[in-house]
């Protein structure tokens, strides 16, 4: 344990393709899960892409199978999800024998650690039994969730809507939930700054895990450069 506290090391990398955070999940979880480094949480926006959980039916996708956005299936929980601009995704990278291990706990941490986050932007939220993800007024999704663990770390995250474009839901069923009606943080009429909510996510995931010092993260495989198509 650092003798400062216990420490978080963070990337706010900005736009990254899918593929290649996944690539740099797997360096960092596999550092974590041999006792090296710090835990982690990478902050991050993705090109649109469709992803799907390792159980998820393909039918969830809709019309978004023969669209022109990419699909991949991910080493998560969870149903379909649309990942693009405007929307905030964390991958934290922690070893939870060093918290609880539990993952119905961490699930919840996360969770409180969004609606703690969106209280400060301006934006009432919650969750709802059954249901994992982050809710406005019980009916309209602001955030959803899909982890991943191998030997108690985690990997994958979570999802925040910020912007008010959220036009890639419209081909899926988002979490396998018909129906659903997916809400952001500035349709909400909370602060929808990238900057100002990253910083407020960040902060209340701190609080939450009781995390004290942030440090950049430190890996051999660094922030992948963003893939070049001809």
């Amino acid at each position: 344990m650092n003798p400062m506290g216990r420490v978080l090391a963070v990337a706010r990398s900005g736009a990254l393709p899918y593929e290649a955070a996944v690539r740099w999940q797997e360096a960092l979880l596999e550092r974590r899960c041999a006792g090296v480094g710090d835990d982690c949480l990478l902050l991050l926006e993705h090109p649109p892409v469709y992803t799907l959980g390792r159980g998820a039916d393909p039918r969830f996708l809709g019309t978004a199978q023969h669209g022109g956005v990419p699909v991949v299936r991910a080493s998560r929980g969870g149903q379909v999800t649309y990942h693009g601009p405007g929307q905030l995704v964390g991958y934290p990278i922690v070893d939870l024998r060093g918290h609880r291990q539990d993952v119905h706990w961490y699930v919840a941490e996360i969770e409180q650690s969004l609606i703690d986050a969106l209280e400060a932007l301006g934006v009432a939220a919650g969750r709802v039994v059954g249901r994992p993800g982050v809710w406005v007024d019980g009916r309209r999704k602001i955030a959803s969730i899909g982890v991943g663990i191998r030997r108690w770390v985690t990997w994958h995250g979570f999802a925040l809507n910020v912007a008010a474009d959220l036009g890639g839901f419209a081909a899926i069923t988002p979490c396998g939930i018909a129906g659903v009606q997916m809400t952001s943080v500035a349709l909400e009429g909370g602060a929808h700054d990238m900057v100002r909510v990253t910083d407020a996510v960040l902060a209340a995931f701190m609080r939450r895990f009781g995390y004290e010092v942030v440090v950049p993260v430190r890996c051999e495989a660094e922030a992948p450069a963003p893939e070049v198509r001809a």
